[in-house]
């Protein structure tokens, strides 16, 4: 090996620790969206919600190694679709094979925590209604048909987003918004609404809880991010401060919607503008100037603001706005880095203010309906086979009586003693009768 590849293949230690420490953060940031998404739903189905997050985590993470990485970022094989199984069960991957200055198996499980999220964030769209079991089939078949297939095109060696289109998207604004989006958006509509949509009460349970999980997303977030450069250096720098701008700026534009429409900035629009904010930057962190993430987060926290009531005018229940705010942030940002992308950031490509024309604009435009309508439909298909042959919805007694007791045989909290002061006993033990009766009609 020449002396210069020798050298470019040597694992930087610095490098190393910092993509080690981003890994923890992107792995928090799903035990995060429990706590987010658990705050947001009604007592009876808290567990449940949290459930759907943490399972993700396991049955992603076989699926990523028994060869999902491999088809992800793999040599292409097939004209930029999907990669091949060389690396099937992590074969090759040994400690001294190296990504860049990283070791590649760092690089694989970086890799993992952003696919184990976007499986968890669909959940969102579903929640309340849809059967466990069926939830843990659908997930791993969704990796590997909808996920592994978008990493690919974004980011996989030869890729045809990445190589062929020349569309960027630095962090995941097609692979883990637009599809999370896309994909909720075809369960809601596959499932049909909640009981009550739009006649009963659903507010969030518990606002501490969402504060907190909307608090771990952003602080995990900047391993999401940052770490996507795969390196601490200065791009890494750039793309933390993009972040905490972002995230701002769509909390302060979510509550000056709120103010000016409801006369109350409320604490739910605080976290979710947030959240708005950091979905819009995750594209385009590593293309944009300060200015251009201080705007794209702002126009985040706008727009997403008003996108979470059209499920109420065009009658799809999207429970915890997945749709509302991934989907549509993840367009906004993807778009407007062909608005805002500057040579200094990218290298090269410049947005439209940058005097780039609109060349790049219609290349981010082509990516966003084309992962989106693939997203959607392989989704829609794939549910669609689960509900034949199992039933992808909870019967509408379990929907009544709440996931949690039904489905788990587990309550959040003791009502009896936090509402009546009733005795501990007779609350417990009088709700699993109820539960195994529910179970065995079901």
């Amino acid at each position: 090996m020449p002396l210069a590849a020798a050298q470019a293949a040597q694992i930087d230690t610095g490098d190393t620790a910092w993509l080690l420490a981003a890994t923890a953060l992107v792995l928090l940031m799903t035990p995060g969206l429990a706590l987010f998404y658990g705050g947001m739903v009604r007592t009876k189905s808290v567990l449940n919600m949290l459930m759907m997050s943490f399972v993700s985590i396991a049955l992603v993470t076989v699926v990523w190694l028994a060869c999902g990485y491999s088809l992800a970022f793999g040599d292409d094989v097939a004209g930029g679709l999907i990669g091949g199984l060389d690396h099937a069960g992590m074969a090759g991957l040994g400690p001294d094979s190296v990504q860049g200055t990283v070791p590649t198996v760092l690089f694989a499980t970086f890799q993992l925590t952003f696919a184990i999220i976007t499986a968890a964030l669909v959940s969102g769209a579903v929640a309340d209604r849809a059967k466990f079991g069926a939830w843990l089939v659908f997930v791993p078949v969704w990796a590997l048909l909808v996920y592994v297939p978008v990493a690919h095109w974004t980011w996989g060696p030869g890729g045809w987003i990445l190589e062929h289109l020349g569309a960027l998207d630095f962090a995941g604004g097609l692979p883990v918004e637009i599809t999370s989006g896309a994909s909720g958006l075809a369960l809601c509509l596959l499932l049909g609404p909640r009981l009550g949509f739009k006649k009963d009460a659903m507010r969030p349970h518990n606002l501490p809880m969402v504060v907190l999980g909307a608090g771990l997303l952003w602080f995990g977030w900047f391993g999401f991010n940052a770490g996507s450069a795969l390196g601490a250096n200065g791009l890494a720098a750039a793309v933390f401060l993009n972040t905490l701008a972002a995230g701002c700026t769509g909390l302060l534009g979510w509550l000056f919607v709120e103010q000016k429409r409801d006369g109350h900035p409320t604490t739910l629009g605080a976290a979710s503008g947030a959240v708005a904010g950091l979905v819009a930057i995750t594209p385009s962190c590593g293309s944009v100037s300060l200015l251009g993430a201080l705007v794209i987060g702002l126009a985040a926290g706008v727009v997403c603001s008003y996108a979470v009531g059209w499920k109420f005018k065009l009658n799809y229940d999207d429970s915890l706005d997945v749709v509302g705010v991934h989907l549509v942030g993840g367009v906004i940002g993807t778009l407007l880095i062909g608005v805002f992308a500057t040579a200094t950031m990218t290298g090269g490509a410049e947005g439209l203010l940058h005097g780039g024309g609109l060349g790049q604009l219609g290349k981010q435009a082509v990516a966003i309906v084309v992962v989106a309508a693939y997203a959607f439909l392989v989704t829609y298909g794939i549910g669609k086979v689960i509900d034949k042959v199992m039933g992808f919805r909870a019967g509408e007694e379990q929907e009544h009586t709440g996931l949690d007791l039904t489905v788990h045989a587990e309550t959040a909290y003791d009502h009896g003693v936090l509402g009546h002061g009733a005795p501990v006993t007779a609350s417990v033990f009088s709700s699993v009768p109820a539960a195994q009766k529910v179970k065995k009609q079901a």
